[in-house]
């Protein structure tokens, strides 16, 4: 037994290991808030984006809207050479409660597709519409800056940042219409990634990444949440009926990818703390993720920290000396520009990483060790593979707190850590040391084949 113990404890005593990746570094010190504020400017321009204004103006609605942010992203296709794959992706939506007659939803979405894994994906979106204090007021002006012009505007910037570089699998990077008619743009997308077989492996969705100070008074540009939903939309009742027994609760696979984002913060972004919150949204709210999760896909919501409701979703108006409303004066450019560094450097250390391991399993009851499995990666997909990694931690940490590198294998076993004690996960680990997210075992925390 005393034997045991300290074989244990001598294996927690490892904690983590990663390699240091001087890429991730200068993507996380490029991203421009000049340029993050150019973009803000030209979307508030166009006067509203609201998803049922104008379509035929050059200068104002949302038809203006879309085709300058495809005409952006084919500017920065040209300048690398032509490396991304840019169109209008839409379908017309009609007899919903906020979309009653038929309106085409159009959104813009820029593939960069990977060198050996094309079919691996991962995600980033911002929302090109905006609206007012009546979600059906086409008209009005809604200049809905950081609502969500910054996350429009990080996906840009995130393109640009990333474009310059080359990639082992695909990154999406997408401004999707419809939000607050619905979500449409991200269902559209979603259904698209679920026909063409896209092996998606991750999606940040960006809403509010400007705001720094809060209703509450507080003014912070120095932390940022990420919300992550727990069991995944899609478990089966065999599926549930096992995770009582086994966990997976809190690690899911978007859950994981939430705390992926998170390490990369405390890596590569400078003076960013995340908070990794275990909802889905905000609380009986809603964002572009949701679509994904719907069908079963890791995504996550990146954002602000501090809201400021009365600057959210308000007319323009001053009533008892408070200023309401969405303008650009309520956007920190530099936090904008923080937390889209932080989304680059995140698709790029997946991007460049082996796919997230697959049939990951686990076995040990009543056993003084634990063992873990898992299915080879395709070697012609992942020529950069070198080898897996195992995590473990106590069953209350938030975070992995352990790891070991395991080599080139599809099983290992942990001497004496037993399996009750801890949860458990495996990673994919390239020969420069970029590594996937953590994939929890069985369906509860499976990222696909």
């Amino acid at each position: 037994m005393v034997n045991a113990q300290s074989q244990e404890s001598s294996s927690r005593s490892q904690g983590l290991s990663y390699t240091d990746q001087a890429l991730l570094h200068e993507i996380g010190r490029s991203a421009s808030a000049q340029r993050i504020e150019q973009d803000i400017q030209t979307l508030v321009s166009f006067g509203t984006r609201h998803t049922l204004s104008e379509t035929e103006s050059e200068t104002r609605g949302i038809g203006a809207a879309r085709r300058w942010i495809k005409e952006e992203f084919e500017k920065i296709s040209a300048d690398c050479g032509g490396c991304l794959e840019v169109f209008f992706q839409s379908r017309v939506i009609s007899g919903e409660r906020r979309i009653p007659n038929a309106t085409e939803v159009v959104s813009v979405i820029a593939i960069q597709k990977g060198m050996s894994d094309p079919s691996r994906y991962v995600l980033m979106s911002g929302d090109i519409d905006s609206r007012v204090s009546d979600v059906m007021d086409a008209t009005s002006d809604s200049p809905g800056a950081n609502d969500n012009a910054s996350g429009v505007a990080g996906t840009l910037e995130a393109a640009r940042l990333l474009s310059r570089h080359k990639f082992h699998g695909s990154i999406v990077y997408a401004a999707l219409s419809g939000e607050e008619q619905g979500l449409f743009g991200g269902q559209i997308l979603a259904e698209y990634a679920q026909e063409k077989n896209w092996r998606l492996k991750a999606v940040l969705n960006n809403d509010m990444i400007g705001n720094i100070e809060g209703i509450n008074g507080v003014i912070n540009n120095t932390t940022a949440r990420i919300f992550a939903e727990g069991t995944r939309q899609t478990e089966t009742a065999d599926e549930a009926r096992l995770r009582r027994f086994t966990g997976g609760e809190v690690d899911s696979p978007s859950r994981n990818l939430a705390r992926y984002i998170d390490l990369m913060a405390d890596r590569y972004i400078e003076n960013l703390d995340t908070m990794v919150i275990y909802r889905l949204d905000r609380f009986r709210r809603g964002g572009h993720h949701r679509p994904f999760n719907d069908l079963g896909y890791p995504g996550v919501r990146i954002m602000e920290t501090n809201e400021h409701y009365q600057r959210q979703h308000q007319d323009l108006r001053t009533e008892n000396g408070i200023k309401y409303g969405d303008t650009i004066d309520g956007v920190n450019f530099d936090y904008a520009a923080k937390l889209t560094a932080l989304n680059a450097v995140s698709l790029a250390g997946m991007a460049n990483a082996p796919t997230p391991p697959a049939e990951v399993s686990i076995a040990g009851a009543v056993q003084p060790s634990t063992t873990l499995s898992w299915a080879a990666a395709d070697p012609e997909q992942n020529p950069q593979l070198m080898g897996y990694k195992i995590y473990w931690r106590l069953t209350d940490a938030p975070q992995w707190q352990f790891s070991k590198y395991v080599g080139n294998v599809t099983t290992a076993t942990l001497e004496n850590v037993v399996i009750d004690n801890y949860f458990f996960g495996v990673a994919s680990v390239s020969k420069d040391g970029f590594e996937s997210p953590v994939v929890y075992p069985g369906a509860a925390g499976a990222f696909g084949e």
